[in-house]
């Protein structure tokens, strides 16, 4: 990816043109439920800047930032009863990572055991 697609959609998620069902927001940070989970707790956590991936949040983001995308991350997990049952949080990445949408996410999956890791 070179160039942030700022027609993609969860930038258009971001602008309010396409609907979410929201269950956490803070002035850095949008998470909503996925519209096709793969667990009973299928969440995503997208940072309100425009980073593409998790590279490009990792280098571009502010100290702010990062830390409000991750204290999100453990605030959701606490809220939905998973911080202490588990639950995994996985960021695609690029072409061989599985990304489908160019900006970045990290999804948290949980409330029933989420299989392993990687299946080939």
């Amino acid at each position: 990816m070179s160039e942030y697609d700022s027609n993609n959609v969860f930038a258009k998620i971001l602008r309010g043109e396409i609907p979410c069902d929201k269950v956490y927001e803070d002035e850095y940070v949008l998470a909503f439920n996925d519209i096709a989970p793969q667990a009973p707790i299928h969440i995503l956590v997208i940072p309100k800047g425009s980073y593409m991936s998790i590279d490009d949040f990792g280098t571009g983001a502010s100290p702010e930032e990062v830390k409000a995308f991750f204290a999100a991350i453990s605030k959701i997990a606490h809220e939905k009863g998973v911080a202490k049952t588990g639950f995994r949080c996985i960021a695609n990445t690029e072409n061989d990572g599985g990304q489908e949408v160019p900006h970045f996410h990290m999804h948290i999956l949980g409330g029933a055991y989420v299989g392993p890791m990687v299946s080939k």
